[in-house]
C-alpha cells in the first residue's frame, strides 16, 4: 500500500512535469483553432432554432461568453504542461457553477453545481477555470486588474490550504467535509437577487414549492407549467407521450428506495425548457409532479447530456452512457447529492440525465458584487472545489505540489489575468461576427440561470 511519505513525493515529483509557476506562462499557439470554429462545431448536434439565442447570450459580454466557451478553453488548457495529478474535474467550474442547495436533510451547502463537462483530469484545470471566471468577473464589474489579482489569489490560496487541511483527515472525514454555511449567507443571493434567508436550522423554511409556484398555472382549473417563451414553452401530446415512456427507463436507474418515494408522485405537465449558456441548444424538458397530498409539487428536469468538451484532450470516459457519466460525476463531487438523479436514453439515442429542477438553490449576484465581496466569494469558491476534488483525488500528492508558499497563488492569478486578455478578444471576434451575420443571431431574453 503506497505511504503518506511516497504520496507527498508524487506530488513533489509532479512539479517536474509542471513547475508552479509554469502555470503562469500562457501565450496561444500559432496553431490555436479559431474559436468560433470550436463553437460552430457543437452546433451540429444542438437544435437549430435555439442557436440564435445561444450566440445572443455569449455576445453579451466576456464573461457570458466565458461561459459559453467551454470547449475554447479545453483546448487552451490542453497545450499547457500537466501536473498529472488527476482528480474527477467539474469541468467547468466558473463562478456560477457554484451556489447553495439543500441536502436531502434540508440543511443549506455551498458547492459545485454543474456537471455537464465532468471528466477525470489534471487538478489544475479547474483552478483555472475558477481563476480565470474571477478575473474575468471582476473586469466586468469594473474592477482593476489589481483587484481581479487579489481576488483570484484568494481563491488560490483557498484552495491550496483547504487542500492541506484535508490531507491529514481520514478518508471518512474527508468524504463527509462541508462547506461551512456560516460563512456564505451574506454572500449568495437567490436567483431573483434577494437574501438567502435564514440559518441551516431554518432551511425547510425554503422549500421546493415557495420557490417554484410562480411555474405553475391553475388558472383554467388544472395545474399546468406557466410557459415562457422562448425560454419555457409547452409541448405537444406527442412529446408528452414519449416524456412520460423514457421516465419509466429513469426510474429504474434509481435505487430502490427513491423509486418508491418517486412513485409517491404523479406525473402532471412537461414543458421545454432553456437552460444557461454553455447548455442552449441541447434538449432540455421540465416535468411537474405532484405528490399525493394536494399542493405538493415536485419539478424534474430532463437535460440532454453529450460527450465532455474535455474529451478530445483527456482519456475517453469510463461511462459510455453521457448521463451516467454526468450522474456519477455529480454523486462523486457533491458534498450531498440530488436524491432524483438518473439517467436514461430518450429519442434517436440520446442520452440524457433526470434531476431536480431547483432544490432552494441561490448563487452570488457577480455581476454587481464589490471587490471585496468578490475576494470573499472566490475564497469560497476555492475552498468548495479542494473539498470536491479531495473525495476522488490523491489530496496528501496535490497538497505537497501546491507547498507552502504563494508560489502557485500567483500563477494563478498571472494565468487569469492572462487568459482573461484572450478571452476579451474572443468575445469581441464573436459579438462582431454576430453583428455582421456570419453567426446566428436573436432578440430574446438575456441569460438566465441554469
Amino acid at each position: 500500500m503506497t505511504t503518506p511519505a511516497d504520496r507527498a513525493e508524487r506530488g513533489r515529483a509532479a512539479r517536474k512535469q509542471a513547475s508552479r509557476s509554469s502555470h503562469g506562462l500562457w501565450i496561444p499557439g500559432a496553431d490555436r483553432l479559431d474559436p468560433l470554429t470550436v463553437l460552430a462545431r457543437q452546433d451540429a448536434t444542438r437544435v437549430p432554432e435555439l442557436l440564435p439565442l445561444r450566440y445572443e447570450r455569449m455576445a453579451a459580454s466576456p464573461f457570458e461568453y466565458l461561459r459559453g466557451a467551454a470547449a475554447v478553453m479545453a483546448a487552451d488548457l490542453a497545450a499547457q504542461p500537466s501536473t498529472g495529478l488527476t482528480v474527477q474535474l467539474c469541468g467547468d467550474a466558473h463562478l456560477l457553477n457554484f451556489g447553495v442547495f439543500a441536502s436531502p436533510e434540508r440543511a443549506l451547502l455551498f458547492d459545485l453545481n454543474d456537471f455537464d463537462e465532468t471528466l477525470p483530469g489534471p487538478f489544475e484545470w479547474d483552478v483555472k477555470r475558477l481563476a480565470v471566471s474571477i478575473a474575468v468577473a471582476a473586469r466586468d464589474n469594473g474592477q482593476s486588474d489589481d483587484e481581479a489579482r487579489s481576488a483570484v489569489r484568494g481563491a488560490a490560496e483557498a484552495y491550496r490550504t483547504s487542500m492541506h487541511r484535508l490531507a491529514v483527515l481520514g478518508e471518512i472525514d474527508v468524504w463527509y467535509d462541508r462547506v461551512d454555511t456560516a460563512d456564505i449567507l451574506s454572500l449568495v443571493r437567490s436567483r431573483h437577487h434577494g437574501p438567502v434567508e435564514g440559518q441551516p436550522s431554518g432551511a425547510g423554511q425554503r422549500t421546493t414549492l415557495r420557490e417554484l409556484e410562480r411555474l405553475i398555472d391553475t388558472s383554467d382549473g388544472q395545474r399546468r407549467i406557466t410557459p415562457d417563451p422562448p425560454l419555457l414553452e409547452p409541448i405537444g401530446r406527442l412529446e408528452t407521450a414519449v416524456l412520460r415512456r423514457i421516465f419509466i427507463g429513469y426510474r429504474s436507474t434509481l435505487p430502490e428506495e427513491r423509486r418508491m418515494l418517486l412513485d409517491r408522485f404523479g406525473f402532471v405537465d412537461a414543458a421545454r425548457k432553456v437552460a444557461g449558456v454553455a447548455g442552449v441548444g441541447r434538449r432540455c424538458h421540465i416535468v411537474l409532479l405532484e405528490g399525493r397530498a394536494a399542493g405538493d409539487p415536485l419539478f424534474l428536469q430532463i437535460k440532454e447530456a453529450e460527450s465532455s468538451v474535455l474529451e478530445p484532450y483527456l482519456q475517453r470516459s469510463a461511462y459510455p452512457h453521457q448521463g451516467h457519466r454526468v450522474v456519477a460525476g455529480q454523486r462523486l463531487l457533491q458534498a450531498a447529492g440530488d436524491v432524483f438523479l438518473g439517467w436514461v436514453t430518450g429519442p434517436e439515442g440520446r442520452h440524457f440525465y433526470w434531476r431536480q429542477l431547483r432544490d432552494m438553490k441561490g448563487s452570488a449576484a457577480v455581476d454587481d458584487l464589490s471587490p471585496s465581496l468578490l475576494h470573499d466569494y472566490a475564497r469560497l469558491c476555492g475552498t468548495a472545489l479542494a473539498r470536491a476534488h479531495a473525495r476522488s483525488g490523491d489530496r496528501i500528492a496535490i497538497a505537497h505540489y501546491l507547498g507552502g508558499s504563494g508560489m502557485f497563488d500567483g500563477a494563478m492569478a498571472d494565468f487569469a489575468l492572462r487568459y482573461a486578455d484572450r478571452n476579451a478578444a474572443d468575445h469581441a471576434a464573436l459579438a462582431s461576427a454576430v453583428s455582421a451575420g456570419r453567426m446566428p443571431a436573436s432578440r430574446s431574453a438575456s441569460a438566465g440561470p441554469r
